[in-house]
C-alpha cells in the first residue's frame, strides 16, 4: 500500500549505493508466513518486521545460471524453457520473487487481516551492471570539468525497477510512494513525485531530497536521476521543469518550447487533467533507448536536444517527448493488469502522439507515418511469425460449419517463436519494438470500426474511474480501476457503444499475423462491368494468415470516386462491379477526384475501361500487405491526381517495373510539382533513377534530374553554379538534400556513373556556401557524402587481383571521393558537424571503397572510430562498418572483438546498438558454411545468454543473435568436432600404416601434426569411405618489420587400398573418389585451387572434405577485390572423364611418379617468381596487417 526507499549513500567513486527501504503490506490472510519481493545484483543486510522482529530471508535468482540442469546442450529449444522457468519462477504477477522472506514465530501476531505489516529491508548496491547507470567522463587535466558531467541514473527496461531497490516489481501493484535521497550538496537528486524540501545533513556537506508520490503509482515508474543539473522551468507551464547537463541550457531551451503545446493538446482531446501534479524531463547521456517514461518524469537522451539551426531533429525529438508525455495518462497512470496487457498502454499512448503529431506536421506526414508502421510490422512478421499482442488467453474458437468441419481447427494453428512470449524477461526487444507498432494499428483499426469521437470517450471514462479510484485509500478496493487489460477494454467500449468487440479482439489481438491480398481486374466492355479477382494465396507463409471480413475497394472512375465493400470469405474472391461510366477517350471534360475537387486529365493514355485507378483498402484499416496489378497508365494517373500520399507512394513503387517514356514524365512531373507532399518528391527522385537505369538504352538528354535540380537551386546566370544556401523552403531543402543522393545512382550502359554527375556533385561541394543560412548544412554534407558513396562501382580489373593496391592503382574518380571524404574527415576533427553527421557518411564511403576493391579491406580506422569516449552515432557508424566488414573480409579475431565490445562496452545503448547491426548483418548464418563458424564462440554466447541475469536486454539481444547465427537447434560446428576423434583415430592409423603414404613437394617442411589442425577445423559427419584433405601451410617469420612467407601445399588421401598421391607446386588437385561411383549426386566436381592467390595472404587456406559431400574452405585476403571470387573453378566434363580414368589406374604408380616429374619440371620457373616477387614486395598491405598476429596459428584458424 506504500513504500519508503532511502538512499543514503550514492558513491560515483565507488559506483555504489546504500539504501533501506520499507514496504507496508496489507496481508491477504492470517496464515502469511512466507513474504516474497523483488530484488536483484544487491546485497541484502537485514530484515525487519514492523521495527522489532528479525526475518531470516533466502535470496535465489535463477538467471545467474538458466540452463544448470542441462549445460550442454547449446540448442534455443531447449533454452526457451528453462528462460521461461526461470522468468516465472520470479515473476511477481505470480506472486514470486528473488527474495524470500520467512516470518519468524514472534512475528505470527503482528499479521492480522486488513492490517499494515512494515518490512525493512536494508541493502547495497556496488558496481550495479544494469538497472542503474553511473556516467563518469574520463579523467582529465581539468578536475571540474569531470565532477561537473558526472551523473547517474536508473535505466530498466520495462519492469527490471528490482534492480536498484527491493520492491513488488509488478506494474500490477500500485502504492503510494515516500523518496528520499542523501546526495552532495552540489547535486541534484530528481524522481518521481512532488519535492516537498531539501534538507542539508549536519555537516553541511550533503543534502536530502524528499520526494511524495501521493497518486498510487507502481515499482517499474519509479525512477531517480543525479547530478550537477542546470534547471530551466518551463515558462508556458510552471509545473513543467527540464534538466540538462552543464553547459547544455540553450539547446534544452530550444528542444523544448513546444512541449506545453503537447499537455494542452492532450488534455483537450481526452477532456481529462493531466493526471499528476508536476512533470520533470532529465536529459542524461548513454541512455540506451531515446526516451523512457516514468511517474511524473522522463529520462530523455542528451542526443535529442538541438539547436534552432537544425530541422530533420525537431521532428523527431518533438514526437519522442510528446509520446512520453502521453505514456504519462496511459503506461504511467493507468498501467497494464499483466504483461499480456501492455499492448493497451502502449497503443494507446502511440495512437495519441498520432493524433498530436497529426495536429503539428500535418495530415500527409501522418498517413505517410502510418504506412510506414505497417511496413515495419508486415516485414518483422514475414521474418519472425506473427505478433500476438494478448497471448493471456486463446482465441475462441471458430464456429464448426456442418459442410466442412475440418476448416475451424486447422486455421488456428500455433505460431512459434525462438523465445517465449508469455513472458517479458524472455522477449526478443525486436519483438516488444514491432508489438508498439502493431497495438497503435489495431487501436487505430478500432477508431474505424467504432468512430473517434466514442474510442476517446472509451478513454475518458478509464481515466474518469481511474482518477477517482487514486483519490481513495487502498481500504476502498476501488485501486484495481488504475489498471487497464484486454477484457476491462472490451467491457468498456460495449459500455460506452453497445458495441461487442470480441470477435475483433480475437482475430487482432489474440491472434497474431496479417492479410496478405493480390488484386487483378478485367474491364468487360460487354457489360461495362470491371471484373476484380482478390486472392490469398500466402496462407501458408510465414506472418500471413487468411482474412475473413470486409473490404474497402475504392474506384477512380471518369465520374467520380466510388467505394464498394468486398466481403472477403475465401482465398479467392470474384467480383463484378459494375461501372457507373463509360469510357470517352476522346472527349475533355473535368473529372471529379474523392476531395470534391475538379480536374482536368489528359485520357489519351486510356484503354476502353473507365476506370482510371484502383485502391484497396485506401484507409489502412487492416494489417494487410498489397500486391496490386494494373496497367502502367493506370499507376500514372494515380501518381498525378491521386491526392493521398499513400497512394502516391504506392504509385511510386509500382512505375519501377514500367520504364518508359511516360513513366519518365510522371515521375519527373511529381518531382518538380510543389503542390506534392515532400517525402513523396524524394520517393519519386529515387524511383526515376531506377527507370533511366533501365532506359540507359533510349534515355535522351543530359542526365536525370539535373535539369530540375538546376532549376531549383541553380543560380540564375550560371545554373552550374549552386545559389547561396537557404532552407528557409522545408519543402526544398529535403528535395536538396534527396536529388544528389538519387542522381549518384546513375549508370551508364558500361555499369558507371556518368561523368556529368560526378562534376555535377563535386560541383556542389566546390560551390557549397552556408554563411547567410540561418539552418546548418551538416545534414546536407552528410547527403552529399553519401551521393559519393552512390557513384562508386566495384573495380573491373581483375587483372591486379593479387597485386598490392597502391594509389597508383585507384580510379580517377575513386582517387576525387576518397581525397573529398579525407578532407572532411580531417575537418570534422576541428570542426565537428552536427551530431559529426558528416563523419558517419564518410566512415560509410570508405567501407564502400573497401568492398568495391578500391582500397585495401582493413579494419583499423573502424575499430579506433568504434572505442568508448567517441560520440555514439559515430561509434554506430564505425560498429556497422565492422560487422560488414567481419561478415565480407573478417576473421575470427575480428568477431571476437566485436563480441567483447557487445558483452564489455560500458555505454549500454552502444551494446544494444551492436548487437542490432549483428542480428540485421550476421556474419554467418545456420545454412552459410563459415570459417568463423567455431565451437568457441558457441560457448562464449552461450555463457552470455545464460548468466546475463541482470541485462534482460542485452540477454534477449544475444538470444536474437545466437538464433541468427544457428537457428533454433544445436549448432552445426558442434555436431560436426563431435567427430573429431574418429577422423584422429583414422589419420593416425592410415598415416602409421602407409610410410609412403604421402609425398611432399620439393620445398616444403616437415608437416604440422594432422590432429593440431583437425582440433580447430569444423568437421561433418560422413559415410566411412575416403578423406582427402589438402593443406596449404603458411609459415610466417618475422625480419625485423618484414614478413617472410613460405608457401606449401601437399595433399594426403586416405584409403583403404595403397595410397596415390599427386602433388603440385603451383597448383593442387582435389579429388574425392566417391564410396559408391554409381551414385552421380556423390561425384564431386574436381576443383583447382591456386596457390598464386594465397601469395600474399597470411590466412592460408584449409579444407575438409568428405564424402557426402560437405565443403569447408576459408580465405582471408585484403588485396582481393571480392571474397572468394577466382577462388574455385569449376571444370569442365572432360575432367571428370580424366578423374574416372585416374581413379581406374591408380596402381600404377611408375607412370605417376613420371608425370610428377615431368609436371615439376613444367611448373618450377613459375613458382620461383612467385617467391621473387614476394622478396620484392615483403611489406604488403596484408603483411602489414598480419604483423600483430604472427603469433597466431599459421592457418588463421585462432
Amino acid at each position: 500500500a506504500h513504500q519508503v526507499v532511502s538512499l543514503t549513500g550514492i558513491s560515483f567513486e565507488r559506483k555504489s549505493i546504500i539504501g533501506v527501504v520499507e514496504l507496508t503490506i496489507v496481508p491477504n490472510s492470517e496464515n502469511l508466513r512466507l513474504i516474497r519481493l523483488n530484488a536483484k545484483q544487491m546485497r541484502i543486510y537485514s530484515v525487519l518486521l514492523n521495527d522489532v522482529c528479525q526475518a531470516t530471508f533466502v535470496y535465489f535468482d535463477p538467471f545467474q545460471d538458466i540452463t544448470h540442469k542441462e549445460p550442454k546442450s547449446r540448442s534455443l529449444e531447449v533454452y526457451s524453457t528453462h528462460h521461461l522457468k526461470a522468468a516465472q519462477v520470479t515473476d511477481p504477477d505470480a506472486n514470486n520473487g528473488e527474495l524470500f522472506i520467512t516470518v519468524p514465530p514472534e512475528g505470527y501476531s503482528m499479521i492480522q487481516e486488513g492490517q499494515g505489516l512494515r518490512i525493512r529491508i536494508e541493502f547495497s548496491l556496488e558496481d550495479p551492471k544494469c538497472g542503474v547507470h553511473f556516467v563518469i567522463p574520463p579523467a582529465s587535466t581539468d578536475e571540474d570539468s569531470q565532477i561537473n558531467c558526472a551523473h547517474m541514473f536508473t535505466n530498466c527496461y520495462e519492469n527490471s525497477t528490482r534492480l536498484w531497490f527491493p520492491c513488488v516489481d509488478s506494474f500490477a501493484d500500485p502504492c503510494t510512494w515516500r523518496l528520499e535521497f542523501t546526495v552532495d550538496k552540489n547535486l541534484t537528486a530528481v524522481s518521481c513525485g512532488e519535492l516537498v524540501e531539501v534538507i542539508m545533513t549536519p555537516d553541511l556537506r550533503r543534502k536530502t531530497f524528499h520526494y511524495t508520490v501521493t497518486t498510487p503509482v507502481c515499482a517499474p515508474n519509479i525512477a531517480l536521476a543525479v547530478g550537477q543539473f542546470e534547471i530551466y522551468v518551463d515558462p508556458h507551464m510552471h509545473e513543467v521543469t527540464h534538466f540538462c547537463l552543464p553547459g547544455m541550457l540553450p539547446l534544452l531551451k530550444n528542444t523544448v518550447r513546444y512541449l506545453h503545446e503537447a499537455f494542452e493538446f492532450f488534455e483537450e482531446t481526452l477532456s481529462t487533467r493531466y493526471p499528476f501534479s508536476c512533470y520533470k524531463q532529465v536529459f542524461v547521456d548513454e541512455l540506451d533507448t531515446d526516451i523512457s517514461a516514468y511517474a511524473t518524469m522522463s529520462i530523455v537522451s542528451v542526443n535529442l536536444l538541438h539547436s534552432i539551426a537544425i530541422i530533420d531533429q525537431t521532428y523527431v525529438s518533438r514526437t519522442f517527448m510528446s509520446r512520453a508525455v502521453a505514456e504519462q495518462f496511459f503506461g504511467c497512470f493507468i498501467t497494464s493488469h499483466h504483461w499480456s496487457d501492455t499492448w493497451l498502454a502502449k497503443g494507446i499512448a502511440e495512437y495519441l502522439c498520432g493524433l498530436y503529431s497529426r495536429k503539428c506536421f500535418g495530415n500527409n506526414e501522418y498517413r505517410e507515418w502510418v504506412q510506414s508502421e505497417l511496413a515495419r510490422v508486415v516485414r518483422y512478421e514475414e521474418q519472425y511469425g506473427g505478433i500476438i499482442l494478448d497471448c493471456s488467453q486463446p482465441p475462441a474458437p471458430l464456429p464448426v460449419s456442418s459442410t466442412n468441419p475440418a476448416a475451424a481447427t486447422s486455421n488456428q494453428q500455433e505460431i512459434v517463436h525462438y523465445f517465449p512470449i508469455k513472458s517479458l524477461h524472455t522477449v526478443s526487444p525486436k519483438y516488444v519494438e514491432a508489438m508498439r507498432r502493431k497495438a497503435h494499428l489495431v487501436i487505430r483499426m478500432l477508431e474505424h470500426r467504432i468512430g473517434q469521437e466514442l474510442l476517446i470517450q472509451v478513454f475518458n471514462k478509464q481515466l474518469a474511474l481511474a482518477t477517482n479510484a487514486a483519490s481513495t485509500k487502498i481500504g476502498a478496493g476501488l485501486w484495481s480501476q488504475l489498471l487497464i487489460s484486454t477484457n476491462i477494454f472490451i467491457k468498456a467500449i460495449f459500455t460506452v457503444t453497445g458495441k461487442d468487440m470480441s470477435v475483433f479482439m480475437d482475430q487482432w489481438v489474440r491472434t497474431g499475423g496479417h492479410a496478405k491480398f493480390s488484386l487483378t481486374s478485367v474491364f468487360n466492355r460487354k457489360r461495362n462491368t470491371i471484373e476484380l479477382e482478390i486472392r490469398q494465396d500466402f496462407v501458408n507463409q510465414r506472418g500471413v494468415r487468411k482474412y475473413n471480413g470486409p473490404l474497402l475497394v475504392q474506384l477512380q472512375e471518369l465520374d467520380g470516386t466510388f467505394k464498394h465493400t468486398l466481403q472477403i470469405e475465401n482465398t479467392l474472391v470474384k467480383a463484378d462491379i459494375t461501372c457507373h461510366s463509360k469510357s470517352r477517350r476522346n472527349k475533355k471534360k473535368k473529372i471529379p477526384l474523392c476531395t470534391g475537387e475538379e480536374v482536368d486529365m489528359d485520357l489519351s493514355a486510356m484503354d476502353d475501361s473507365p476506370v482510371l485507378w484502383i485502391r484497396l483498402d485506401p484507409e489502412m484499416i487492416l494489417l494487410r500487405d498489397l500486391i496490386i496489378e494494373q496497367p502502367d497508365f493506370q499507376w500514372q494517373y494515380q501518381l498525378r491526381h491521386e491526392r493521398d500520399v499513400t497512394a502516391q507512394f504506392q504509385a511510386i513503387q509500382a512505375l519501377q517495373k514500367y520504364p518508359t517514356n511516360a513513366t519518365r514524365l510522371a515521375l519527373t512531373d511529381t518531382i518538380e510539382s510543389e503542390r506534392c507532399f515532400f517525402k513523396v518528391r524524394c520517393e519519386a527522385a529515387h524511383s526515376l533513377t531506377k527507370v533511366a537505369n533501365q532506359m540507359v538504352a533510349s534515355w535522351s538528354g543530359p542526365p536525370a534530374m539535373l535539369n530540375i535540380f538546376r532549376k531549383f537551386f541553380g543560380s540564375f546566370s550560371a545554373p552550374h553554379i549552386i545559389k547561396l544556401n537557404n532552407f528557409s523552403n522545408f519543402q526544398l531543402y529535403f528535395l536538396q538534400k534527396a536529388i544528389p543522393v538519387a542522381m549518384a545512382g546513375l549508370r551508364t550502359s558500361h555499369g558507371i556513373c556518368p561523368p556529368e554527375v560526378m562534376r555535377f556533385l563535386f560541383d556542389l561541394f566546390k560551390y557549397n556556401e552556408n554563411s547567410r543560412n540561418h539552418y546548418t548544412d551538416a545534414y546536407y554534407r552528410a547527403a552529399l557524402v553519401e551521393a559519393l558513396g552512390e557513384t562508386l562501382t566495384p573495380v573491373v580489373s581483375v587483372a591486379m587481383h593479387g597485386t598490392q593496391i597502391t594509389t597508383d592503382s585507384l580510379s580517377t574518380d575513386a582517387k576525387l571521393v576518397l581525397d573529398e571524404v579525407t578532407r572532411l574527415l580531417n575537418m570534422e576533427k576541428h570542426l565537428p558537424s552536427y551530431k559529426y553527421m558528416v563523419s558517419v557518411s564518410c566512415l560509410k564511403v570508405i567501407r564502400k571503397l573497401q568492398k568495391f576493391g578500391h582500397l585495401p579491406s582493413l579494419p583499423h580506422i573502424y575499430r579506433s572510430y568504434s572505442q568508448y569516449g567517441i560520440f555514439l552515432d559515430l561509434r554506430i557508424a564505425a560498429m556497422e562498418c565492422l560487422v560488414d566488414f567481419v561478415k565480407v573480409d573478417g576473421r575470427s579475431e575480428d568477431l571476437e572483438h566485436l563480441i567483447t565490445l557487445l558483452e564489455t562496452d560500458p555505454d549500454p545503448a552502444a551494446r544494444h546498438a551492436l548487437a542490432q547491426l549483428l542480428i540485421d548483418n550476421p556474419p554467418f548464418t545456420r545454412e552459410s558454411r563459415s570459417r568463423l563458424d567455431k565451437a568457441n564462440l558457441v560457448d562464449r554466447l552461450w555463457l552470455s545468454i545464460n548468466t546475463l541475469g541482470n541485462d534482460t536486454k542485452l540477454r534477449c539481444d544475444i538470444v536474437d543473435l545466437y538464433y541468427a547465427l544457428y537457428g533454433n537447434k544445436r549448432p552445426i560446428c558442434l555436431q560436426a568436432s563431435e567427430n573429431t576423434n574418429f577422423y584422429k583415430d583414422l589419420m593416425k592409423d592410415s598415416v602409421s600404416s602407409a610410410s609412403g603414404g604421402y609425398k611432399k613437394s620439393h620445398d616444403s617442411k616437415p608437416p604440422l601434426p594432422l590432429s593440431e589442425n583437425l582440433d580447430n577445423e569444423p568437421q561433418e559427419r560422413h559415410k566411412p569411405g575416403m578423406v582427402t584433405i589438402k593443406r596449404t601451410a603458411t609459415e610466417a617469420f618475422e625480419v625485423g618489420d618484414e614478413i617472410i612467407k613460405l608457401e606449401r601445399s601437399e595433399e594426403i588421401t586416405v584409403l583403404d587400398d595403397p595410397v596415390n598421391v599427386e602433388a603440385y607446386d603451383s597448383e593442387t588437385k582435389v579429388k574425392i573418389h566417391p564410396a559408391d561411383d554409381e551414385a552421380p549426386e556423390s561425384h564431386q566436381i574436381t576443383k583447382r585451387m591456386k596457390t598464386e592467390i594465397y601469395a600474399e595472404d597470411d590466412n592460408s587456406s584449409m579444407m575438409l572434405d568428405v564424402a557426402d559431400s560437405t565443403r569447408y574452405e576459408s580465405s582471408y585476403d585484403e588485396s582481393k577485390l571480392k571474397s572468394g571470387e577466382g577462388l574455385l573453378k569449376k571444370k569442365k566434363k572432360k575432367d571428370k572423364k580424366k578423374h574416372k580414368h585416374k581413379h581406374k589406374h591408380k596402381h600404377n604408380k611408375d607412370k605417376d611418379k613420371e608425370r610428377d616429374r615431368k609436371d615439376k619440371e613444367k611448373r618450377d620457373p613459375q613458382i620461383s617468381r612467385i617467391q621473387a616477387r614476394e622478396a620484392a614486395t615483403p611489406d604488403t598491405l596484408s603483411s602489414a596487417d598480419s604483423s600483430n598476429s604472427h603469433s597466431n596459428s599459421p592457418f588463421g584458424l585462432n
